[in-house]
């Protein structure tokens, strides 16, 4: 459901928008899109949301906004993924829609078993590895910690942070469902074959975990 969850970003896509990025990933397989963008204003970033909320749909993966809830209620997004110091999942949690999918970034197995029990449908540790794409992010937690938070949680747990071809595979079998990709994807001059590598090695490292 998470395999290759793949974040755009605008300034690290070689020219390309949130809505090229998301429809080039998409045909490359991405089982979800999330639009992150934290310096358009809220008319911009609504008209983005709407424009691959139906890419999404066409291709048959999941949309997810980033922090800005009320947009992705507005654009009837399947989810938000929130962070440490955005709305609560638990305040998210009373006024989502049924079905509605709230991620939450956590940094400890601590902040998983929380976020589990306020009502996340999955979390995602970020950093896994320190990243160039999330300054803000701090310092990677690594693959121990990563470990940790997997025999901690019931739910699906995701990794995002430096992640890349060379090191997806470690991830996986450290713990990780999903993967969620910036620059590993976005980055690439051929986005789709991007996407559709990595998600390649995401599954053969999951089939060999099992």
């Amino acid at each position: 459901m998470y395999t290759l969850y793949v974040v755009t970003d605008a300034e690290l896509s070689n020219g390309l928008s949130h809505s090229q990025i998301a429809e080039l990933a998409c045909k490359g397989g991405a089982d979800v899109i999330q639009l992150r963008d934290k310096n358009i204003d809220d008319a911009e970033f609504l008209r983005y949301a709407r424009e691959i909320k139906r890419i999404c749909d066409r291709y048959g993966s999941l949309f997810i906004v980033n922090d800005r809830f009320d947009i992705a209620l507005q654009c009837e997004a399947d989810g938000a993924h929130l962070g440490q110091s955005d709305l609560p999942i638990s305040e998210a949690r009373k006024r989502a829609p049924e079905g509605f999918i709230l991620g939450c970034s956590v940094g400890s197995p601590e902040e998983a078993v929380k976020a589990e029990r306020d009502g996340a449908d999955y979390i995602a540790l970020s950093p896994v590895f320190d990243s160039s794409s999330k300054l803000d992010a701090g310092s990677g937690h690594g693959l121990r910690t990563l470990s940790e938070i997997r025999k901690a949680v019931d739910i699906p747990v995701l990794a995002i942070g430096g992640i890349n071809k060379e090191n997806a595979a470690s991830v996986v079998k450290a713990g990780a469902e999903g993967l969620a990709v910036i620059s590993a994807v976005v980055s690439q001059p051929d986005v789709t074959a991007a996407a559709r590598e990595l998600r390649e090695i995401i599954v053969r490292a999951s089939t060999d975990r099992r």
